[in-house]
């Protein structure tokens, strides 16, 4: 028997390394085709592992699988509709009611103002014209002129109103308000006030005498000078802004609804309560309408209307500083930046300024509304500095 020889033992060798390599081969053929069978049966939608039906997929369209299995759930299943789709009345709950807005106050106010915008904002930005001019020419006045003219022309005002002691306090205050840096922003915050109470004066005098001569307007309009004068004073500066825009003349309409309905209150009041005997008296010796209201009513009522004008004063002062918020300049824009860096001493100046300047204002819108029955009987060319030049006059 032959032995193999070294030949036949490598050939040997070498069928058995095929042998085993074509079955390497095959084995991951299978693989690759069972990879590939299950990726068919995967992504083919009537396969056995199929695609999710839509009801299990919360991002589906809503349209029912073509599959022939049907669905049992309905046609839309989108689960952000369901979620913000309103409760159903069987689940109302009786013992909490007020969960939910059932009225969307919110909405209807909304839509009203953006209607206004979008119809009537050519009228209001009619309305900034009149209101600008006078500012403006009353701002420019105040800036240009020099401070010792302005604290001359406020303590002779005051001597002549009040007294001396008024006069003199003035002077201290407006020379503190000059000295802490705060003079120029003063300046912007006097004309500010002084603009708005002019406006308010204007629509809130004869408003009031109106309402104070027909009951039945004034059954109507009490109700609207109660939420004019409870409404916080933030919520009239969203509405102002898309109406009027931002800076000081939207800072203006703002104070003067703000601060008009105590000028009308007052007013109202005061013609109220004229005496009806001196009324019929004046009737009785013949007075026309026109000679009642001007020489018998609002001289009677004038402490009355002064008191509306001070309230309208010291409320126009705390607008303005609050309307700071919407770009208005002065003392308020101080105190804004103070707040929002933090800044103590830049919120003080600004504070120590407007307590300055409500308190000289207040002195002498309260001197106006004084009842003259009260005072010396002479004539006011015969008092204060006036009076001073009066009699030196009257020596030569």
């Amino acid at each position: 028997m032959r032995k193999p020889t070294h030949d036949n033992w490598a050939m040997t060798n070498t069928r058995q390394s095929i042998s085993s390599l074509g079955d390497t081969r095959n084995k991951i053929m299978s693989i690759n085709l069972f990879i590939l069978a299950l990726f068919i049966m995967l992504a083919s939608p009537s396969g056995v592992l199929a695609a999710d039906p839509p009801e299990a997929n919360p991002w589906a369209s809503g349209e029912p699988a073509a599959s022939s299995t049907p669905s049992p759930a309905p046609a839309d299943t989108d689960w952000l509709a369901a979620a913000s789709a309103p409760a159903d009345s069987a689940t109302f709950d009786w013992l909490h009611p007020f969960q939910e807005t059932l009225i969307p106050l919110n909405v209807w106010v909304d839509q009203g103002l953006d209607w206004l915008v979008n119809n009537f904002r050519p009228v209001f930005q009619a309305i900034r014209w009149p209101i600008d001019a006078i500012l403006t020419s009353v701002e420019s006045t105040l800036q240009a002129a020099p401070a010792p003219l302005i604290i001359l022309i406020f303590v002779l005002l005051a001597w002549q109103m009040v007294g001396r002691r008024l006069a003199v306090g003035t002077l201290i205050s407006l020379v503190i308000v000059g000295l802490i840096g705060a003079w120029s922003e003063a300046m912007v915050t006097l004309a500010l006030v002084l603009t708005s109470v002019f406006f308010c004066v204007l629509v809130g005098l004869p408003l009031g005498i109106w309402l104070a001569r027909n009951d039945r307007a004034l059954a109507i309009f009490r109700p609207i000078l109660d939420a004019m004068q409870t409404t916080p004073a933030f919520v009239y500066l969203v509405p102002i802004v898309m109406l009027f825009g931002i800076g000081n003349v939207p800072g203006v309409v703002v104070t003067i609804i703000f601060a008009l309905p105590p000028l009308i209150r007052l007013t109202n009041l005061g013609i109220r309560q004229v005496p009806a005997d001196l009324v019929e008296a004046a009737q009785a010796f013949g007075a026309s309408p026109r000679q009642m209201l001007f020489k018998v009513q609002i001289p009677l009522a004038m402490p009355n209307i002064m008191a509306g004008v001070n309230q309208t004063l010291m409320l126009a002062l705390s607008m303005v500083v609050i309307a700071s918020m919407i770009a208005v300049g002065g003392l308020g824009q101080m105190v804004l930046r103070g707040i929002g860096r933090l800044d103590m001493g830049l919120a003080t100046v600004g504070g120590v300024g407007i307590v300055l300047l409500a308190i000289i204002l207040d002195r002498l819108t309260q001197s106006f509304g004084a009842d003259t029955r009260h005072r010396e009987a002479r004539h006011w060319y015969q008092q204060g500095p006036a009076g001073l030049v009066y009699r030196l006059l009257a020596r030569h």
